[in-house]
């Protein structure tokens, strides 16, 4: 790197940061990690809430939801490709419009709200069937109810992420990639242990027979028709274990996170979430079966099946107690991850929505010391604790309202990938889900169409088959959708108003730093690249730095010099404009997609080609950037540059390449 500058000279005052740019991207390990401590929290109820559905076949099911899940994956890689900032919202706003995505995020905040209860639920359920274990070895009677535990459990958790994201907790890849470790560790001592005790008692497989409850059936046990025989049956018990599903759009919401390059890492995620839920909820469920008696599942383990298992092993007592315990610890860490996601996931998909005008100002209104959208935080964590109250603790009746976001959720976005199919036949997308036609332009989604027609009927089953979870899903989805319209409708109103200043840059989270050097330290790669910028749709330059660069030893400055004529260079503080915040956001969306980190910056001056010049001196720069400008041409922006940097550099010596960059050419002139 360049030596620093030096301390006694002029350096560049007030300067504007936009601080939401410093993403910080991702490998395919921590992407993985942090969509398997949704999507793997599952594996910890799924079984046992299917078991009391249709009886002795669940296993076979939860299997073959999890074999679907690499289907449903591979669906999400497609929808995530085509947008960087992508899941439900998105992709069903931009195939069927804002009013049809506006019923499906209504029912994906749904799906978000109830991950919330049925997690710390079964976590409760956990540590009370390990306390009642504990309690029988040390001769003590454990004569409190499991569920009302739960329940208590449940209120202190959901109270405890409530205060954490109020205060603005991040989730942590790291931290995720713990967890995932250690449930993987614990998953595998599982395993190898099911397995040995496989080999020494023998086994015999779980019969496929259908033993579909009365509340199970819901409202097919008045139609006289649907007799849950055949592929009604299939479908009616594919239903009631598609909550296995569940955690799937965090697929999206991680996505704009994952590091260049994104399409193939987003594939690895996709494959290594594919794999542990196989293994982790697909195969211990099967294995539950084959070591548990069926009596044992319905009459103890029904809502700790995973722990049941590591009690029913071959072996010594104490040892499959230890081992028990080491469950429970890896499932309320994971389970635990999953309580948060509720959180970070309902609080970003509301804010999402809010960007396009569909939720009013007051839900995000920022709180007066963390900074965090409180109000949304509150919503939902009251929602959660009422639901809890409400349940009382039943996993199963939460299990049959929390397929009703899952399904629904999956099948909007399937549906919007079709019709994206026939809509947007000129968007090349980096990958499509398999088994196209070509038809003239378009490419039939032969597979997709399968996948939603498999969707739509197992989605109609659960509308019938659980009366509850539909009336209690259409109840909030209209809820949500009719706060949405009127919000829409209150904004719109609001759109002649004019927002104060201090309103703009809180919303643009822009920070006010009175010298350049106040943010140099942030700039800490070996290597550092000032990429001007002005017109938001002439970003052809950042787009070619954005694709060589190295994001691991280089720095990307992009610097917005606004031109104010007849002021004092650097002290005067001038309103940021619409045009300011639309050049921003093209920069962050095309960072995103290109999984590279960049340090926006907005200066005000009379020479933009001097405010060029001092900030690539002060950042100690070895390379300048800039668009072609139709008005003055490159030539002479190099000779401006030139004359700019003339009057700055007379000290040291400090050498910098300055290229111009537009359609495929390029001129290059070193300073």
């Amino acid at each position: 790197m360049n030596p620093p500058p030096s301390s006694d000279r002029p350096s560049l005052k007030k300067v504007f940061v936009l601080s939401t740019a410093m993403l910080s991207f991702i490998s395919f390990w921590k992407a993985s990690a942090i969509v398997l401590c949704d999507f793997g929290s599952s594996a910890y109820y799924s079984g046992g809430i299917a078991m009391k559905a249709y009886g002795p076949a669940f296993p076979w099911f939860i299997l073959g939801v999890m074999l679907f899940a690499g289907v449903m994956l591979a669906v999400y890689v497609e929808s995530c490709s085509m947008f960087v900032r992508g899941g439900v919202y998105v992709v069903v706003r931009h195939a069927m419009g804002k009013f049809v995505a506006k019923i499906a995020v209504s029912a994906l905040v749904f799906d978000y709200v109830l991950t919330g209860p049925i997690s710390a639920i079964s976590a409760g359920l956990y540590i009370s069937y390990l306390a009642k274990s504990l309690m029988g070895m040390a001769g003590m009677e454990a004569s409190f109810s499991p569920n009302m535990l739960a329940v208590i459990f449940g209120v202190a958790v959901i109270s405890y992420f409530w205060k954490a994201n109020i205060r603005g907790v991040k989730e942590s890849g790291d931290t995720n990639v713990k967890i995932v470790l250690f449930v993987a560790f614990i998953a595998a001592v599982l395993l190898v242990w099911s397995l040995l005790t496989v080999y020494i008692r023998g086994f015999t497989l779980p019969p496929f027979k259908l033993e579909f409850s009365d509340y199970a059936l819901g409202w097919a046990k008045d139609i006289s028709w649907l007799k849950p025989v055949g592929m009604i049956g299939i479908f009616m018990a594919f239903g009631h274990s598609i909550l296995a599903l569940s955690g799937l759009e965090s697929m999206a919401q991680v996505y704009r996170e994952i590091e260049d390059p994104k399409v193939p890492n987003l594939k690895k995620t996709a494959t290594i979430v594919f794999i542990f839920s196989l293994l982790f909820t697909g195969v211990l469920t099967f294995l539950s079966s084959i070591i548990i008696p069926a009596e044992r599942i319905v009459g103890e383990y029904s809502e700790n099946l995973l722990s049941g298992l590591a009690l029913e092993l071959h072996g010594p007592y104490f040892a499959r107690l230890a081992l028990q315990v080491l469950v429970v610890i890896s499932g309320g860490l994971i389970l635990m991850g999953a309580v948060n996601t509720s959180f970070v996931g309902a609080n970003g998909i509301l804010n999402r929505v809010a960007e396009d005008g569909i939720l009013h100002d007051w839900f995000r209104k920022l709180h007066s010391r963390y900074g965090t959208t409180s109000r949304i935080i509150t919503m939902v964590a009251l929602l959660q604790i009422t639901i809890i109250i409400v349940s009382r603790g039943d996993i199963f009746l939460l299990g049959q309202a929390y397929a009703f976001g899952v399904m629904w959720s999956l099948i909007f976005d399937t549906l919007s990938l079709v019709v994206l199919r026939f809509k947007d036949t000129e968007f090349e997308r980096e990958w499509m889900f398999p088994f196209n036609i070509r038809v003239k332009r378009y490419q039939v989604p032969v597979g997709l169409m399968s996948v939603l027609l498999v969707l739509l009927i197992t989605g109609t089953m659960n509308l019938i088959t659980k009366p509850t979870a539909t009336v209690m899903g259409v109840i909030f989805t209209a809820v949500f959708f009719t706060v949405f319209q009127v919000s829409e409708k209150m904004n719109e109103k609001k759109a002649t108003l004019r927002l104060e200043d201090d309103e703009a840059e809180e919303k643009l989270n822009l920070k006010s730093e009175a010298d350049i050097n106040t943010i140099l330290p942030e700039l800490a790669k070996p290597n550092r690249i000032l990429v001007p910028a002005r017109n938001p749709e002439n970003l052809v330059h950042l787009k070619q730095v954005l694709k060589t660069v190295d994001d691991e030893t280089t720095d990307i400055i992009v610097l917005s010099a606004k031109v104010t004529k007849n002021m004092e260079f650097g002290r005067e503080e001038n309103p940021v404009t619409d045009e300011d915040k639309d050049l921003f956001r093209n920069v962050v969306l095309m960072a995103e997609k290109y999984g590279k980190t960049v340090k926006p910056m907005l200066v005000f001056s009379n020479d933009p080609f001097l405010s060029i010049a001092q900030v690539a001196r002060d950042a100690r720069v070895s390379e300048i950037v800039m668009g072609v400008s139709g008005s003055v041409g490159a030539e002479v922006q190099l000779e401006k540059l030139a004359m700019a940097w003339g009057m700055l550099q007379k000290e040291d010596g400090l050498s910098v390449t300055a290229r111009v960059i537009w359609q495929g050419r390029e001129l290059t002139y070193k300073l």
